[in-house]
């Protein structure tokens, strides 16, 4: 591989071999409409393929996001034969590849970082489909200083939309974070999504501080609500964020074959000891919040 060793299919096969299976399989079992999964950031960022699987299906997490640039090494330069590997891995094992976790944005002033962003998120949609996820996280990542907020909302919707008409070609989700200086402000993000209506780009919620500005959480998500496909929640421990008024609005949302997919991605900075163990702390918390 051009970054890094990649894992070899028999010694990853034996290694899911051995996974214990304590996750339902999609295939015999139908889905709750909440699910669990982990991003890759920076819980398991040093995780390969196959202790990703291990660990997620060890602590009841039923689907991951591959964050980009991290161990797992399913990057855009990988061979055709390994994205095969990595596709039969996830669907030999209890364990969902819910998509993958890029860093593309649309949002530089440049025209030419632009067009690489936008070329590799196609590349990021192929990786997507060929590895069977359903989806690719993108990002917008700040207001520039020296161009009016109005065009740099305009460009990003119009890039969104064109990444958008690409995904849907191969049966992908685009995922736009709530993220960045200003952008991950709810009535930006509205903008944004105003202008990004292809129906292929849906919004990944992200549980940040400012959704609780202005009116506060739940109109910003009801404003938002429609266009949703994944969550990014955080530490289930940390009472930072409104968890118990969160829930509630999550289990109002209709799972829809183009819309709300139901995950909800745990995303944390900060890395415990024992992630093993933080893990299983969280599914109780997640369980909880579900049943209330």
């Amino acid at each position: 591989m051009k970054r890094r060793q990649f894992l070899s299919a028999a010694a990853a096969s034996a290694a899911v071999s051995s996974l214990p299976i304590n996750v339902a399989s999609p295939r015999t079992v139908s889905e709750p409409k909440l699910k669990l999964g982990l991003v890759t950031y920076n819980w398991g960022k040093s995780w390969d393929v196959p202790t990703v699987i291990k660990n997620c299906a060890a602590t009841g997490f039923a689907g991951v996001e591959l964050r980009s640039t991290h161990k797992h090494g399913v990057e855009i330069d990988i061979s055709t034969a390994q994205r095969a590997t990595v596709k039969k891995l996830f669907a030999d094992s209890p364990v969902k590849l819910v998509g993958l976790g890029s860093a593309c944005e649309y949002h530089a002033v440049d025209p030419a970082v632009l067009k690489q962003n936008i070329q590799e998120t196609k590349d990021f949609i192929r990786l997507c489909k060929d590895t069977g996820g359903s989806g690719v996280k993108v990002r917008p990542n700040g207001l520039p200083k020296d161009r009016p907020v109005e065009k740099t909302i305009e460009q990003i919707g119009k890039s969104l939309n064109e990444v958008g008409r690409f995904a849907a070609d191969h049966g992908v989700q685009i995922r736009v974070e709530v993220h960045g200086r200003g952008t991950s402000e709810i009535p930006h993000m509205q903008s944004i999504m105003e202008i990004a209506d292809h129906p292929s780009v849906t919004v990944c919620w992200n549980c940040n501080p400012a959704d609780l500005n202005g009116a506060g959480l739940e109109k910003n998500f009801r404003s938002l609500q429609n266009r949703i496909s994944t969550i990014h929640i955080h530490d289930l421990r940390n009472q930072k964020y409104p968890w118990t008024e969160l829930f509630p609005l999550l289990n109002e949302v209709p799972v829809k074959k183009d819309g709300f997919t139901g995950w909800t991605l745990l995303e944390e900075g900060s890395v415990p000891k024992d992630i093993v163990a933080a893990m299983k702390e969280n599914r109780t918390a997640w369980e909880s919040l579900v049943k209330n």
